[in-house]
């Protein structure tokens, strides 16, 4: 038979402490702060049919398709039922108070920098030698070998060799300089001639350029850096005094 562990609010702070997770916990605490404050001012409100519509939305994100789902991840994190609905309104208590401070930024801001939304589809290895880089990067072009062939011998990480370099969509913004100028003048499907970064020389095969969309997806992206911003910025005027005893 098992022997029964009793853990404590003491057992938890001490061990939250240990793993020196402090720092976070009074950002977040901050944070809820810094909202309860600015929607108190600006009398932002949540209405019951929005949250019951978060609500459902929350459950349906974290697949809590019943109720035994719902109770079961309740008793998982150690929340009552009151805490979820509190959970909930907070979550959408923030959301409409970044709704409120940048719905009108989000736009402007997307065509100012569009280009940097922009994003391509390829495939890449990144190869030691930039002699053997070259010699391959003309077998591929000559047709001796493929791309692929080349991905299958020469890439170590055994799920991007199953994937045969294949990075997916990246954003022209998430590229090094030297890469990203590369690849966004390319005419795809086109093989780039090796690239040098301090990760060494890269071979790159570009499949697709996509062109900037703001998407509901990204809107929400450039909403949520934004807010991230404005939360440090008022982070940073705060006197913060800690009881923690």
């Amino acid at each position: 038979m098992s022997q029964p562990i009793t853990i404590s609010n003491q057992d938890i702070l001490h061990i939250v402490k240990q793993y020196r997770q402090i720092p976070d916990l009074i950002e977040k605490i901050i944070t809820h702060k810094i909202i309860e404050i600015t929607v108190s001012k600006l009398g932002i409100q949540v209405e019951t049919e929005e949250l019951q519509e978060a609500a459902d939305n929350f459950r349906l994100m974290n697949a809590l398709e019943t109720s035994e789902d719902t109770w079961k991840w309740l008793e998982k994190h150690a929340l009552s039922l009151d805490d979820f609905e509190e959970l909930v309104y907070r979550n959408l208590l923030t959301n409409k108070l970044a709704q409120h401070l940048f719905v009108d930024k989000v736009e402007p801001y997307f065509f100012e920098n569009q280009l940097e939304y922009a994003g391509a589809v390829i495939y890449e290895v990144i190869l030691d030698d930039e002699d053997l880089a070259m010699e391959l990067f003309y077998a591929v072009k000559e047709g001796e070998t493929s791309f692929y062939d080349v991905a299958n011998q020469y890439i170590q990480d055994i799920e991007l060799r199953r994937k045969c370099g294949y990075l997916g969509k990246v954003n022209r913004k998430d590229l090094k300089p030297e890469i990203s100028a590369a690849v966004f003048a390319a005419k795809p499907p086109q093989l780039l001639k090796p690239i040098i970064t301090s990760k060494g020389v890269h071979l790159i095969m570009v499949e697709e350029i996509i062109q900037p969309e703001l998407s509901e997806k990204l809107n929400y992206q450039i909403m949520s850096e934004f807010f991230d911003e404005w939360v440090k910025r008022h982070i940073a005027k705060f006197e913060i005094i800690k009881q923690l005893d």
